[in-house]
């Protein structure tokens, strides 16, 4: 039987055509979601309905891996511009860019339907805000200011969020510090990884703080300052009563340490010093949810 040419790009006996979809759904960013969202259920749970974990990261999962879909299909032009990106599978040309949307579109509606039929409302609304906001403004916004990275940072922050109100059905103050750490851990990990390839960034045209002032003095003091006010963010749930003082005293060591690689950045401003602030950061938030989820369970 031929497959209708509508569907021809789906030929899961390819193998090389099965692993662009995965890379089409960014599966290192969909697992961090992953376990972002657990961790923000796990918190906001009192008894732990299975079932309802379950369809909530099922639900998360493909809302993720849509929005990295879209994200691929729009951003496909600027890709095939940067030396790290121009072998993804639309810029290479092994992937057109109107199958990528079809697969990003049912990846994510079928997430969103999930949320809203087996878990709830609120949390389905969230991931669809997620989608939104990362496909249709920041991706576009990239291309216009450098500020796109703090809004960038927003969706990027949703995950614990959804994990929150898929476990209590609303949104509260524990949900909000949750979305708060995330939001912050989020921009000196992305300021680095902009300072490492500013090259990249300015041959695509985009304009990072690194590109607009290479200097690195700007990228550095954001750097510092948003690492800076993740430190006390990052306290807040032991402040709050949700975890106690296995949680507090891991925060506070994990956050001073990587505050620390932070202000080595701007006595240097080398590609190394950039490189140790990524790897920190890289390591700083499974260490911070880990001790989370230990506190919870020695709790």
């Amino acid at each position: 039987m031929k497959t209708p040419a509508a569907l021809a790009w789906l030929d899961l006996t390819n193998p090389r055509r099965m692993a662009d979809l995965v890379e089409l759904a960014k599966p290192t960013i969909t697992v961090m979601v992953l376990v972002t969202a657990l961790t923000g259920f796990l918190l906001g749970s009192g008894e732990i309905d299975l079932k309802a974990l379950l369809f909530t990261l099922l639900g998360t999962g493909l809302v993720s891996a849509g929005g990295s879909a879209l994200n691929h299909a729009v951003e496909h032009e600027t890709d095939a511009l940067m030396h790290r990106t121009a072998d993804r599978p639309i810029p290479s040309g092994r992937l057109a860019v109107e199958p990528a949307v079809y697969y990003g579109s049912l990846l994510a509606l079928s997430g969103v339907v999930i949320l809203l039929l087996r878990v709830n409302t609120l949390t389905a609304l969230l991931g669809l805000a997620a989608v939104v906001l990362y496909v249709l403004v920041y991706t576009p916004l990239k291309r216009i200011t450098s500020l796109a990275t703090v809004v960038g940072a927003i969706p990027g922050a949703v995950p614990p969020l959804m994990g929150w109100t898929a476990a209590r059905g609303q949104i509260d103050t524990g949900g909000l510090v949750l979305f708060g750490i995330l939001f912050l851990w989020q921009l000196p990990h992305f300021l680095a990884i902009a300072w490492l390839c500013r090259g990249d960034y300015a041959q695509a045209g985009f304009p990072m703080i690194s590109v607009v002032e290479p200097s690195g003095r700007s990228t550095a003091r954001q750097m510092v300052l948003y690492c800076a006010a993740l430190v006390p963010v990052s306290l807040l749930p032991t402040v709050l009563g949700i975890t106690g003082a296995i949680y507090f005293s891991g925060a506070l060591a994990l956050g001073v340490a990587f505050l620390a690689f932070c202000l080595v950045f701007p006595l240097r401003f080398t590609a190394r010093a950039a490189r140790n602030v990524l790897l920190v950061s890289v390591a700083y938030l499974p260490a911070l949810l880990g001790v989370l989820l230990l506190d919870r369970m020695v709790g």
